[in-house]
């Protein structure tokens, strides 16, 4: 149970999709490319930025908060991994126990070898300081909270209603959409096999299917006429925009993008790599993290998604010193390159303002939301 601060907001002035001047949101892309900067600017452009606190503590969560607040007085969201240990340890045991993770760490020797590091030795479980981050989000409260790998409990949603905080959940399909509103979620994420980055299944060993956005917009309004929800997926151009509203999505999530804007995190390596020709396809892979994720698919990606078990968080913090060494020595084909399938397209809004770049989407699709 969360403890409820003794001062809460109006719990009715909850932060809803078609609250916003713009219906977009910036998808929070945790591990560096939403800075508050961006955020800031998807916020100013009227979308919501949301920070991306997956592999934050709570005290690190806090800082961004503050430095979100100190650049727009817009609203923003935090975003969590709702990282579930039973489950997590249920993945494990079915792909092997800690010896897949043993067997997959030697298969990376060689990569290892040559960047001279070392992977994490037999990485346990973590849920990043879950429980303390989401009790600092109800004791400090923000526009709107989602929840990504997972549906929050019941006495967790009350908790951040009661202080005036919107709850979304983040769904890759129909039941689970269904899930997070019995647990009566204010708005959902409908992300489908198209979105970059990490698929929000609920299960750590679940496969994902390979949906489009528009499909399962569709599948999800046809199901629940009357759930407030964003469409997310591949989004990059108006088009894209025009056709998962047309579908029944209230707005829509982008991530890829945002990427290459000026006030992204995203590193000079990663930006050049969505602009590389050699790169002429993004697919999901577990071999980074241990769950399904969507990247570009350079040498790791071909050489290991074959090879890696389902073992999240456990993959995640084995390969993390291979990551980080390789993205310092300028080597593009061992870090993850995320990317949604509409990666190329979004190439026309290299280096263009991020609020620039959600005004655009928005006002230039053909059959805007009347606002």
């Amino acid at each position: 149970m969360i403890e409820r601060p003794s001062r809460v907001r109006d719990p009715h002035d909850r932060l809803r999709p078609a609250d916003l001047r713009r219906p977009v949101i910036g998808a929070p892309m945790a591990g560096g490319p939403t800075t508050p900067e961006l955020i800031a600017a998807v916020g100013e452009a009227g979308g919501l930025g949301m920070i991306g606190s997956g592999y934050l503590d709570a005290a690190a969560t806090r800082e961004e908060i503050a430095r979100v607040r100190a650049l727009t007085a817009a609203p923003f969201g935090v975003n969590v991994f709702l990282v579930d240990r039973a489950d997590s340890e249920a993945a494990l045991a079915d792909a092997g126990g800690p010896e897949a993770v043993d067997r997959y760490s030697a298969t990376l020797t060689p990569v290892a070898d040559r960047l001279q590091v070392v992977p994490a030795e037999r990485p346990g479980f973590t849920d990043f300081d879950q429980a303390a981050t989401l009790a600092a989000l109800v004791a400090d409260p923000v526009a709107v909270v989602s929840f990504t790998f997972g549906i929050p409990d019941r006495d967790v949603v009350e908790a951040l209603q009661e202080v005036g905080t919107a709850v979304a959940v983040t769904v890759a399909g129909v039941g689970d959409a269904r899930r997070a509103v019995e647990v009566r979620a204010d708005w959902l994420s409908v992300q489908s096999a198209e979105a970059g980055g990490h698929r929000s299944t609920t299960t750590v060993g679940e496969r994902p299917d390979s949906i489009t956005t528009v499909e399962l917009t569709r599948a999800v309004r046809e199901a629940l006429p009357q759930v407030s929800f964003v469409a997310a997926g591949g989004i990059s151009t108006p088009e894209d925009v025009d056709a998962v509203v047309r579908a029944g999505a209230d707005g829509v999530q982008i991530g890829t993008v945002l990427l290459r804007t000026p006030e992204a995190g995203t590193s000079a390596l990663y930006r050049a790599a969505l602009a590389d020709p050699r790169f002429t396809e993004s697919r999901p892979t577990r071999c980074y993290t241990g769950r399904y994720a969507r990247a570009l698919v350079n040498e790791f990606v071909a050489g290991f998604d074959a090879l890696a078990p389902a073992a999240y968080p456990h993959l995640h913090l084995l390969t993390g010193p291979l990551r980080t060494a390789a993205a310092q020595a300028g080597d593009v084909e061992v870090p993850p390159l995320w990317a949604g399938s509409g990666w190329r397209a979004a190439g026309v809004y290299a280096d263009r303002p991020a609020a620039q770049v959600v005004a655009e989407l928005w006002d230039r699709a053909t059959s805007p939301l009347p606002r």
